[in-house]
C-alpha cells in the first residue's frame, strides 16, 4: 500500500517560494512523488517583526488544513511554522531558519518528527551550535548568508546549491522516506 507524499512549500518574506535554494528542495520532493502545495502570503508582510509570526502562523495554518501529514519546505520567514510543525507532528526542511527568535526555536525543539536544518555561518539568523543541538540533520555553509551564497565568483554558491540539494535528498531517502527493504528470501531448510 502507497501512501501519498504531500508537500506544502512555504515561501520567505518575498513570498517567491522558487528561490533555488527552495526551488532544489521542492523538486527533490516532487521527484520522489510528492505532491507539492504552495503557500502564497495573502497581503504584504507586515513590517513590524513582531507582528510577522501571527500573520504567517494564520496563513500557514489554513493551508495546512485538510492536508495529511504533509513535509513542509520552509524558507526563512516560512519558518515560523515551526510550533505547528511540531504541534501536529509534521516533518520539515528547514532553510536559513530564524534561530534568532525564541518561536522557532522551541518549535524545533518540540517536534517529534525529523527536521532538516539548512544554514549558512555569515547568515546573522544562524546559530551552528544550537542547530546541531535541535536536530541530528544539519546541512551547514561555511560562509554562506542568508540566501546560501558565499563570498567570491558565482560558480562556488552554485557548488553549494549542488551540495544542499544532496543532503535534502540523502535527508528524504535515508530519514523521511526511505525504501522499504526487499522481502527476506525464503530458505528451505528441510
Amino acid at each position: 500500500m502507497t501512501t501519498q507524499r504531500t508537500v506544502l512549500v512555504v515561501p520567505g518574506s518575498s513570498g517567491c517560494w522558487h528561490v533555488p535554494q527552495q526551488l532544489f528542495a521542492a523538486d527533490a520532493a516532487r521527484m520522489r512523488g510528492a505532491q507539492m502545495l504552495y503557500v502564497s502570503w495573502s497581503g504584504e508582510v507586515p513590517p513590524e517583526p513582531a507582528a510577522r509570526g501571527p500573520w504567517a502562523v494564520e496563513q500557514i495554518t489554513a493551508a495546512l488544513r485538510g492536508l495529511p501529514r504533509p513535509l513542509i519546505i520552509a524558507y526563512s520567514l516560512g519558518t515560523l511554522a515551526a510550533d505547528l510543525a511540531a504541534d501536529y507532528e509534521l516533518p520539515a526542511i528547514w532553510i536559513a531558519p530564524l534561530l534568532h527568535r525564541a518561536e522557532v526555536v522551541e518549535g524545533i525543539r518540540r517536534a517529534c518528527a525529523p527536521c532538516l536544518l539548512v544554514g549558512g555561518t555569515a547568515d546573522s539568523s544562524w546559530r551552528p551550535e544550537l542547530a546541531r543541538e535541535l536536530s541530528p540533520h544539519v546541512f551547514e555553509v561555511e560562509g554562506g548568508d542568508h540566501g546560501l551564497r558565499v563570498p567570491g565568483p558565482l560558480a562556488g554558491s552554485a557548488a553549494v546549491l549542488g551540495q544542499m540539494a544532496t543532503a535534502i535528498e540523502e535527508f528524504l531517502d535515508r530519514v523521511l522516506w526511505p525504501a522499504p527493504s526487499p522481502p527476506c528470501p525464503l530458505t528451505d531448510e528441510s
